[in-house]
């Protein structure tokens, strides 16, 4: 079965193209800058490729686009040979899992934009876009929030009033969860005693994760994706209650909404930019702005760190994923200090050698935890839950 994994943003789409069940990968690409007028765009296919710039005004027209790049690079003779697309969704409220895309999910979807703001609408248009470029071909959602159902009860919810929870579904709901579901599958294959795996999921997005046994029992996120760690330009934890404080300065609801999503995290904190080597290059010339930037991100992932390695009673092993966790190496450096009490010991030589594109074990000898930097592959890990979810064995 071929199956096309798409990964999409409010203005990106990401893609893998996989032979299933071999899993091998028959073409890559993506697009940047939807609807904003010139997009980059790039296909991979067998060591061969195609980029460019161009006007896509929609999630519709890069679709289109790279379905002709595919079947021009011969990843595919013919759009049919797409039998399958899976899609890492975001936010299904009540509906969790892979399931297949109908309506009725669609709907579901829709309800919960409102809160998945910069994700649900693009997977909408995106679904809708592929049922009329290929119609009759299965779609799968799987969702984000399916590896965090193994959360204990007394995790997932807030102390609000139970009707709140009951009948509107405000609780924590955890995300990220393709790339640590990978983390957990990962680690088994690599280190099968390993039973504790902290799992930092650091990017233009972040999320950490308790994994036992390889499942979820906790997850930095909440009921939103803008909640948890500090992100690139999402706020991360806000106490609600300073909403009062800025309705009362005069900023309305959308103003703060959008303040808090696109202009938080890192971008608001630093006043420099959402990307973390932009922040880190300002702090290093001096740039107090920025250098607090990193600090605050550095407290609250380890924060959370901190917070599982008393969920679990210490950790087998602690991962950094994503392209920060992958690639920053000072802040691998900075969360990992000062935790020898726990049994977490960095190698700062190891840790620097690390190219962060290859799996690579760095922590110190005589270190209780082990300490990985591995690669996350999302789009492997929902083709394989496309192909459960249309078999029937998932």
């Amino acid at each position: 079965m071929i199956v096309l994994v798409a990964n999409l943003g409010s203005t990106s789409f990401k893609y893998k193209l996989f032979d299933m069940p071999s899993e091998k990968v028959l073409g890559t690409g993506a697009a940047d800058r939807i609807g904003q007028g010139r997009s980059s765009w790039s296909v991979e296919v067998a060591g061969k490729g195609e980029k460019g710039e161009t006007d896509l005004a929609d999630h519709a027209a890069a679709i289109e686009l790279h379905l002709e790049k595919l079947l021009k690079l011969g990843a595919i003779a013919k759009i049919t040979d797409v039998q399958a697309v899976g899609f890492k969704a975001v936010h299904g409220g009540p509906i969790s899992g892979a399931v297949k895309v109908d309506e009725k999910v669609l709907a579901v979807m829709e309800q919960f934009s409102d809160v998945a703001p910069q994700h649900n609408p693009p997977y909408i248009a995106a679904m809708r876009a592929f049922m009329k470029k290929l119609p009759g071909v299965p779609q799968v959602a799987a969702f984000e929030t399916a590896f965090h159902q193994t959360i204990p009860l007394a995790r997932q919810v807030y102390g609000i009033p139970r009707e709140w929870t009951k009948d509107l579904g405000i609780r924590r709901y955890g995300f990220h969860g393709a790339s640590h579901r990978y983390i957990a599958v990962r680690m088994k294959e690599i280190a099968p005693n390993l039973r504790k795996v902290i799992s930092s999921h650091l990017g233009g997005s972040c999320s950490i994760c308790a994994i036992e046994d390889g499942k979820s029992v906790a997850n930095s996120f909440g009921m939103t994706a803008q909640s948890g760690t500090f992100h690139a330009s999402r706020v991360g934890d806000f106490d609600a209650f300073a909403l009062l404080k800025l309705l009362k300065a005069g900023l309305s609801l959308d103003t703060i909404w959008h303040k808090l999503g696109k202009e938080g995290g890192l971008k608001g904190l630093s006043g420099v930019s959402a990307d973390m080597r932009d922040v880190e290059q300002a702090a290093a010339v001096g740039n107090a702005d920025a250098k607090l930037a990193l600090d605050a991100f550095v407290e609250s992932c380890r924060h959370y760190v901190g917070a599982y390695l008393a969920i679990l009673n210490g950790a087998d092993a602690l991962v950094f994923t994503g392209g920060v966790g992958q690639y920053g190496k000072a802040i691998r450096a900075a969360i990992c200090a000062n935790l020898d009490f726990a049994g977490v010991v960095l190698d700062p030589v190891k840790s620097q050698a690390a190219n962060g594109s290859a799996e690579t074990r760095v922590d110190a000898a005589g270190s209780r935890t082990q300490i990985w930097v591995i690669p996350t592959n999302e789009e492997l890990i929902v083709s394989r839950q496309t192909v459960a979810a249309l078999s029937g064995t998932k």
